[in-house]
């Protein structure tokens, strides 16, 4: 199972598949930016 991109843009994500949440959609027009944005910028199951 491929989890690289999700666990990318959902830091809780064992969280969300245990409890059957959403997951955050992932930004790939921000991956390999030269900053954090797209990479530690997205929200927690709490602040969703």
């Amino acid at each position: 199972m491929v989890v690289g991109r999700a666990l990318i843009a959902n830091p809780d994500l064992v969280e969300r598949w245990q409890g059957g949440h959403p997951e955050n959609e992932p930004r790939p027009e921000l991956f390999y930016g030269p900053g954090a944005e797209g990479y530690t910028d997205y929200p927690f199951l709490e602040t969703a």
